[in-house]
């Protein structure tokens, strides 16, 4: 499978095929195998449900392959109903994604219960999650991707900034606190620019499954999120020559600085 951007590198001169050929050499990161190594992998979303939304189907089967995943949720979710009050509503969703992660085989749920729509593009919730890097050392982090068009949602686009940023920064030991720890490889999810697509056309009952747990947002309108998402997967699907996929932007963390070629990978 080739990135969308390829076509455009080879028209601007450069080789994406020499540069990944070098990244697999240099640094053992092949694009077409990025789990290889990865045990485990924390997956950061901005809601409950997003992770399951995303990636639940790679999700599923990583966790059925005996990879640790661990979800660290960023808000309380208390904005997303416009029937259940606020106060009530982040208890209704922390009970729901508990259940959710035990289908998809998430037995690690950590929580910085933010304000839902206020999540801050700030020091204090980076440093929050460089600490989590730091403590549960994954080999690989999951965010949303916050350069995907049109996403005008500030809780997304902050939590994808947030983690890219202390997943790069994890490595330095003048940067936060705790034992610093080099995460290897993160990967954007909600992307239209994937370099990677999983195939789930085997999990994707069991992602549906998860997502139906979200009772309080999915459950009045299940029929049109059903559609909504195997659309989606067979629109990864299709790229990749599968029935169903996610697509994911996976990067080396040493291309998240001043790296002008991390685009075409």
């Amino acid at each position: 499978m080739k990135p969308f951007l390829l076509a455009r590198a080879k028209l601007r001169g450069v080789s994406p095929g020499e540069f990944r050929a070098l990244l697999k050499e240099a640094l053992g990161f092949d694009v077409e195998r990025p789990f290889d190594g990865v045990r485990r992998i924390l997956c950061v979303q901005p809601h409950p449900d997003d992770c399951e939304l995303a990636v639940g189907g790679t999700l599923a089967k990583l966790s059925r392959e005996g990879r640790e995943i661990t979800y660290l949720t960023l808000t309380d979710g208390s904005a997303g109903s416009r029937e259940v009050p606020p106060e009530k509503l982040k208890e209704v969703r922390r009970e729901e994604q508990e259940r959710a992660a035990e289908i998809i085989g998430v037995k690690k749920l950590l929580w910085l219960n933010y304000h839902d729509t206020r999540l801050p593009h700030s020091g204090e919730v980076r440093n929050e999650i460089l600490r989590i890097i730091r403590s549960e050392k994954p080999h690989l982090v999951l965010a949303p991707d916050p350069w995907l068009p049109y996403d005008v949602h500030p809780d997304h686009r902050n939590a994808g900034l947030l983690t890219g940023e202390a997943a790069f920064f994890s490595a330095l030991p003048s940067v936060g606190e705790g034992e610093p720890w080099e995460v290897r490889l993160l990967g954007f999810y909600y992307t239209d620019n994937p370099n990677y697509i999983e195939d789930i056309g085997d999990f994707l009952k069991l992602k549906l499954k998860a997502l139906k747990a979200h009772k309080s947002q999915f459950g009045s309108e299940w029929s049109s999120w059903e559609v909504f998402v195997k659309s989606i997967a067979r629109f990864y699907g299709e790229i990749a020559g599968f029935k169903y996929g996610e697509g994911l932007k996976i990067l080396p963390t040493v291309l998240f600085h001043a790296n002008p070629l991390a685009g075409v990978l």
